[in-house]
């Protein structure tokens, strides 16, 4: 087996703003593993927020590639990488690699539902973005917001768009002393879930008052060994391949998690369609999906995966 990784940086068709501030391009980390015949790729997005940059994700993965190339398989790479994106990136390629062998020329089911995120802007533009992605057939919006014009945002988008699906992404950026009555607004507004309104190190509060909407864990929630510490306190939890180290540890959280309860959500960082193709074997074992990173890129991989009116075609 031959192994290598590289860095690519794709520019966004446009800024990608949410409460920890704005993006303009994905940065991602590529991994390419061969057996001379056949090819496997594999995509990570190193994320700041849990202490990674494309630099330490590149040096994580060099330092495990002379063992893949000797024979290292995915279950033995699950004890020999934390979770995180660099193992995601090598977990995936070897997941791609096996699917490509033993399944070659065979391609995935035909499209998965997916929301359409909204970025934080005026309550008018994002009532603009809003009905527009609704005339397009959007039946789910994500709504991404900080701490401020909650409501007035919240408002305009639903006004905009009276029969579509909504749920928020606060990214960790609210307050104990509003959420209560917030959830109370949002719940009123036929809001149909709210992601992670508060710090994962400050989250024990949601287990002292009534959800009258579903919480969803995400920057709380990374692998199954969180799971015992979210009961109580959400309703749902958001599967992301960067957070959980790759496909491997996903699957086996989505099982964990629906056993305990748990409602699932599948989600995506700012992405090429490469990673959106990784995560393609939980499209059906979840009740939300938000698998819309790549149409946030200016191009995209060749093939990319094609996005409709609230899907996403293989």
């Amino acid at each position: 087996m031959h192994a290598r990784c590289y860095a690519e940086q794709w520019p966004l068709r446009t800024s990608f703003v949410i409460s920890r501030g704005a993006r303009t391009e994905a940065a991602v980390v590529v991994v390419e593993v061969s057996d001379g015949s056949v090819t496997g790729v594999g995509e990570c997005t190193p994320y700041p927020r849990y202490g990674e940059s494309v630099e330490t994700v590149l040096a994580q993965v060099r330092s495990i590639l002379p063992a893949v190339e000797d024979g290292l398989d995915r279950v033995a790479l699950q004890a020999q990488m934390p979770a995180g994106a660099a193992r995601n990136a090598v977990d995936c390629a070897l997941m791609d690699w096996e699917r490509r062998r033993d399944q070659a020329g065979q391609h995935g089911p035909g499209s998965l539902a997916t929301v359409q995120t909204l970025v934080i802007d005026t309550p008018r533009a994002m009532a603009e973005a809003a009905a527009e992605q609704a005339a397009r057939g959007v039946e789910t919006l994500k709504l991404k917001l900080d701490d401020s014009s909650v409501e007035a945002r919240v408002r305009a988008v639903r006004a905009a768009a009276p029969e579509t699906q909504l749920v928020i992404d606060a990214n960790e950026s609210w307050q104990r002393a509003t959420l209560v009555e917030r959830c109370q607004m949002l719940a009123g507004l036929g809001v149909a879930m709210l992601e992670q309104p508060l710090p994962a190190d400050d989250d024990s509060f949601l287990s002292s008052f009534p959800h009258p909407l579903p919480i969803c864990a995400d920057e709380s929630c990374h692998t199954r060994e969180d799971l015992p510490r979210l009961q109580g306190l959400y309703e749902m939890v958001n599967i992301k391949l960067d957070k959980t180290g790759g496909i491997t540890e996903a699957l086996a959280l989505a099982d964990e998690a629906r056993a305990q309860g748990f409602a699932l959500m599948l989600g995506c960082m700012l992405c090429t369609s490469r990673a959106i193709r990784a995560a393609w074997p939980l499209g059906e074992l979840v009740k939300l999906r938000d698998l819309d990173g790549p149409t946030w890129l200016a191009r995209d991989v060749q093939p990319p995966l094609r996005f409709e009116a609230g899907r996403v075609y293989w």
